[in-house]
């Protein structure tokens, strides 16, 4: 007969093992992959309308976008014709304030700010996962903003591509499949 110690010990390993085969592991699943949708392997990613009179805009942000999608989530960009889905977007607006002024009134702190909208489509049409919706049914908007400093030797242009940047990061956050 074995000691009492090992008995419990045995019984209690007995029931662990019994636990976890009748619950099993069957709802949870790990690694990076299980943050996005998996039926989508593959994104297509047109070029950003740009409602904005600054050149180029639309371009720089569809770049950032496509680089923050390779780096990011598991899913592939390619063209049109073979993408699982389609991320669209909009830049609605964009705006330069200042933010501080010296006793000249030459503005040396700005504010650059972009509104984008985008939409996530499955090649049927139908939208991926449960959008953030903020007044736009299906669709993602995002504002943010970036400090202009021309003091320390900013330009308009380093501005603009920190703030496109920005949204690049929370446009492809947004592509996560919610908990």
């Amino acid at each position: 007969m074995a000691p009492p110690a090992i008995q419990r010990a045995s019984v209690a390993l007995l029931v662990l093992v019994s636990l976890t085969l009748a619950v099993g592991c069957v709802g949870y699943q790990f690694g990076h992959r299980t943050l996005y949708a998996q039926d989508i392997r593959t994104v297509h990613v047109p070029v950003f309308e740009s409602n904005s009179f600054r050149r180029n805009l639309g371009e720089r942000l569809t770049e950032a976008i496509v680089r923050e999608i390779e780096v990011k989530t598991p899913y592939k960009v390619v063209s049109a014709d073979r993408a699982d889905s389609v991320l669209y977007g909009r830049i609605t607006n964009d705006a330069k304030r200042t933010v501080a002024e010296d006793r000249l009134d030459n503005p040396r702190v700005a504010e650059l700010s972009l509104l984008v909208q985008a939409d996530w489509r499955r090649r049927d049409g139908e939208p991926v996962g449960s959008q953030i919706q903020i007044n736009v049914p299906d669709a993602i908007r995002v504002i943010e903003a970036s400090q202009l400093i021309p003091e320390a030797g900013q330009s308009i242009s380093t501005a603009q591509q920190a703030v496109i940047d920005k949204v690049a990061q929370d446009i492809v956050a947004q592509m996560e499949t919610p908990w």
